[in-house]
């Protein structure tokens, strides 16, 4: 019995090389397995010398191979970064009927770059671009931003397709409901885009809200010579604007009169109470505040009703400029100004002041009215700083505006410029480094006023 159990286990263990059979028979289903698809791997170049980034859109009609069989047809997009591309696609070049090659799309820079055809063999080796391609497709009559394919099919650039677009579209601003051409833009609280509401001639503050030009706190009038004849007669006379509350100071040849003893105050004018009208060669001077909300700000009445005598400006920029080192002319402050804010007789004021630190390069500086330029100097490497102003009178015709410059060691130097008349314009101030150095040049302060005409 013994004997028999042996023998029957001797006959059931199979014997090494029938195992080994076994063995080689899995490898190489497996390595035929894995051979049934045929690796492209390049690194890829543009003519510049850079690598390629883009997308290759891969696209083959219905054919048949013996492994793995029937490949239908489709297409897929291959990504490649840095010039590197890696695709394993199914051999083709030993299909039977019907022939076939894979059309391939070279995509870039959100546009069709050029086609090409593959026609791959079956390898174990990975293959190169070079070794797959068989031909070129010229596209015809396709200008709506796609590719057409070797059937007259029109192959679509996806926006997912080209890197980074998706992510761009996301963050960037859309028009909102207030949306509109030719004003002011604005980001409303959405972050959309808006068009800013006023009337023109206003200013839009930093909040999106628009409203008159100027500094909108209380604004002082002092030594106002109230308008109205001092001959002995008249009691009633005039100022350029209504006081706010009762910050009236009214003298008379320097003694002071008080409201409701001396004179009464309606709205812009004031009545002297009692029997003694100003005598001609009396001394009339009036100081008070004004709230900008009740406009017609800044006009001061000469004495006897007659023509105004001066104003307030209105500051329409006042700020620190920016700083450069550059060799090319260099953008380091500008102020606009809309045609609101030059009528006929309104005067422009522009003050400035640029600093030059270092001693081993000269520099240029310049100011632009609109598309007229009102100089351009070059400093002296020893001129630590830069002064000057420009004085603008606007007429019907344009205007005519002063220039005087000086600097450090840089001679004054009075210039005379016309404009023609321009529909908003915008002063810009710019500089640059005349050699390379470590100098810079930097627009310490400028500002931009404006007196009203009456």
């Amino acid at each position: 019995m013994l004997l028999a159990v042996r023998s029957m286990r001797t006959f059931l263990k199979p014997s090494t090389h029938f195992r080994g059979a076994i063995l080689a028979s899995a490898l190489a289903a497996l390595a035929f397995a894995q051979s049934s698809l045929t690796t492209i791997q390049d690194t890829l170049f543009k003519a510049d010398g850079t690598r390629f980034t883009g997308t290759l859109y891969i696209q083959w009609n219905t054919f048949d191979t013996a492994n793995p069989g029937t490949i239908v047809q489709q297409s897929r997009n291959v990504p490649v970064v840095n010039g590197n591309l890696q695709v394993q696609l199914v051999p083709n070049s030993t299909a039977p009927v019907p022939a076939n090659v894979y059309t391939v799309h070279y995509q870039s820079d959100g546009r069709q770059q050029f086609t090409e055809t593959w026609t791959v063999p079956p390898s174990a080796k990975a293959l190169t671009v070079a070794q797959v391609r068989t031909g070129t497709v010229s596209g015809s009559g396709n200008s709506g931003g796609g590719s057409t394919d070797n059937t007259g099919n029109t192959a679509p650039i996806l926006e997912s397709t080209v890197i980074g677009l998706v992510a761009d579209l996301a963050v960037r601003p859309v028009k909102g409901p207030g949306f509109g051409t030719s004003s002011v833009a604005i980001i409303n609280e959405s972050g959309q885009v808006e068009t800013a509401v006023g009337s023109p001639g206003d200013c839009v503050f930093v909040d999106g809200t628009a409203g008159p030009c100027g500094s909108q706190g209380a604004i002082f009038f002092d030594a106002e010579t109230p308008g109205g004849l001092v001959d002995g007669t008249n009691v009633t006379f005039t100022l350029a604007n209504p006081p706010s509350g009762s910050s009236l100071s009214l003298y008379r040849n320097g003694l002071y009169m008080k409201a409701g003893v001396d004179y009464t105050l309606t709205n812009s004018s004031f009545t002297f109470l009692g029997a003694s009208p100003p005598e001609p060669g009396d001394t009339l001077i009036a100081s008070y505040r004004l709230d900008p909300s009740t406009g017609n700000i800044g006009q001061i009445q000469g004495s006897g009703g007659g023509a105004p005598n001066s104003v307030v400006a209105q500051v329409i920029c006042s700020n620190t400029g920016r700083s450069t080192s550059a060799m090319i002319s260099t953008l380091l402050g500008s102020c606009d100004l809309n045609a609101a804010a030059m009528q006929p007789g309104d005067r422009i004021e522009i003050k400035f002041n640029f600093v030059h630190t270092g001693t081993l390069s000269g520099f240029d500086f310049e100011v632009d009215w609109g598309t007229t330029q009102l100089f351009l100097r070059h400093g002296n490497p020893q001129d630590a700083g830069i002064a000057g102003h420009a004085d603008a009178g606007i007429g019907t015709e344009g205007a005519q505006i002063g220039i005087q410059t000086w600097g450090t060691v840089l001679n004054l130097l009075p210039t005379l410029v016309s404009s023609p008349i321009q529909q908003g314009i915008t002063i810009r101030l710019k500089g640059l480094i005349s050699s390379i150095s470590s100098d810079a040049l930097r627009l310490a302060s400028y500002s931009v006023l404006r007196y009203p005409g009456f």
